[in-house]
């Protein structure tokens, strides 16, 4: 592939599911986007999708596609992107980021593999103050 084509690198861009607790020891769990770079995002479009096999059953299991616009982040700033239930923790877990940076598109894949979204490893989140999962670029 022509390198042109590839774009520019994402960095300093990530994804984190966390633990939200709520009253009676119930807890939610939220995904989020994270813009650590020194500069604006815009036209910021998220695609999020689960599939895999349904650990007990088996079957091919595929969720709606959700698509979320943001219109831009500044700079260390948050954006909440979906609930998810702990269901689909057993499922891979893929959230498609677009962005632009000034003339320039950035596109980038993270993929919560089946299995890497557990309790037992998240760790505390200090951009959101919540304990979760991670991926960075």
């Amino acid at each position: 592939m022509r390198e042109e084509l590839k774009g520019p690198k994402v960095e300093n861009v990530s994804i984190a599911l966390v633990e939200i607790p709520l009253e009676n020891n119930e807890k939610e769990y939220m995904v989020y986007l994270l813009n650590l770079r020194d500069d604006i995002m815009e036209g910021i479009i998220v695609a999020s999708t689960g599939y895999g096999e349904h650990p007990t059953t088996g079957e091919q299991v595929k969720t709606s596609t959700l698509r979320k616009g943001i219109e831009l982040m500044l700079p260390n700033e948050a954006a909440r992107i979906e609930p998810i239930m702990p269901d689909l923790f057993d499922l891979t877990n893929e959230y498609w980021v677009s962005f632009w940076v000034n003339d320039d598109m950035y596109d980038k894949r993270f993929v919560f593999i089946p299995g890497s979204i557990n309790e037992k490893e998240f760790k505390m989140i200090e951009q959101l103050g919540y304990r979760g999962v991670i991926l960075e670029a």
